[in-house]
């Protein structure tokens, strides 16, 4: 359990990059992380298919959670990991000081899987492009990521800045007949949607 297979490696790095996010149980007797990720409700058939990829790290199915945002009910659907080694290693690279960070070796963990996973978590479209939500990175962490999709990917990208010291990252519509082919055979069909038409 202290390393992963490369293709579930590859769809926890495109989880963490999105609402995935590690942490310890308890902060003093924890010697390992778990790893947790929940989407809404509407999204049940990916969070499915995840679940289905990791649930051999898995100690219990899917739970369902209700909140409120804006005076409305939500509904959300996720899981949880045991707490393991390979787990504590992914902390390491995602988390100083308690705060997720962008890996400095993100170019070699951001793969078309991990890619295709970022987007499908934490992708929108806009304008026939993507908008990747980097709410929680700093400025560096954003041009980190985009650096990666422009140099080896060869996309074209933009930052978004949302409020002060947010930024989001665009990929424009005219990269799209680029990334399609990329990421669409890891896409679950439901969430087609995140990915614009080719122009």
């Amino acid at each position: 359990m202290c390393d992963l297979p490369s293709y579930q490696y590859s769809v926890i790095i495109g989880l963490l990059l999105s609402d995935g996010w590690l942490n310890f149980t308890d902060k003093i007797k924890s010697k390992n992380a778990q790893l947790g990720f929940k989407q809404s409700l509407k999204k049940i058939e990916y969070i499915w298919y995840v679940f289905n990829i990791l649930s051999q790290y898995c100690s219990s199915l899917l739970y369902v959670n209700i909140g409120k945002r804006n005076n409305t009910i939500t509904y959300g659907v996720g899981f949880i990991t045991r707490a393991l080694p390979c787990f504590t290693n992914l902390h390491k690279l995602f988390y100083i000081n308690k705060k997720k960070i962008i890996p400095t070796d993100i170019y070699n963990l951001l793969d078309p899987i991990a890619l295709a996973h970022w987007i499908q978590g934490d992708g929108t479209v806009k304008s026939e492009g993507i908008l990747l939500c980097t709410d929680l990175y700093t400025i560096q962490d954003v041009v980190r990521l985009m650096n990666v999709l422009m140099i080896r990917y060869n996309l074209k990208c933009t930052t978004h800045k949302r409020k002060t010291d947010q930024y989001r990252i665009y990929i424009s519509r005219k990269s799209m007949d680029i990334l399609k082919p990329i990421v669409i055979n890891y896409f679950v069909p439901s969430m087609l949607y995140k990915l614009p038409p080719i122009c």
